[in-house]
């Protein structure tokens, strides 16, 4: 067999020495930069990292509804400062503390209704499910 010279794909790659290179850092299907594929976000929006709220359409915030209303049962006014309302934890606090623990039923009662209806972050957002 004799050498025919480079393949007719080889000739098509083949950098033209005639032309320049292209400069660095520019970007564009002739420019050889790798770009990253772009994926489609499946499971957040941008806006809304954790969905938006089906009633009202406003985005979930980033704390739990479960979490903030344990933590209220368990320890008093701790569920309401972990979802950004400090001055409200802190007086459920305040009031279990000065009535020797009897004020925790209002935390009690307090974490049961986040625990069932839902509460707001310090911005308003719905705690997320």
């Amino acid at each position: 067999m004799t050498d025919q010279g480079p393949r007719r794909d080889e000739q098509e790659n083949r950098w033209d020495a005639t032309q320049p290179p292209p400069p660095f850092g520019a970007t564009g299907p002739d420019s050889g930069a790798w770009e990253p594929p772009q994926y489609p976000p499946y499971f957040s929006q941008p806006g809304a990292p954790f969905g938006y709220d089906p009633a009202t359409g406003v985005p979930f915030s980033p704390k739990s509804r479960l979490g903030a209303g344990l933590l209220n049962i368990l320890v008093a006014g701790v569920g309401r400062m972990y979802a950004g309302q400090i001055g409200l934890g802190i007086a459920q606090l305040l009031v279990a503390i000065v009535t020797c623990g009897l004020g925790w039923i209002w935390s009690l009662i307090d974490g049961i209704l986040i625990l069932i209806n839902g509460g707001h972050d310090e911005h308003g957002r719905p705690l997320r499910p």
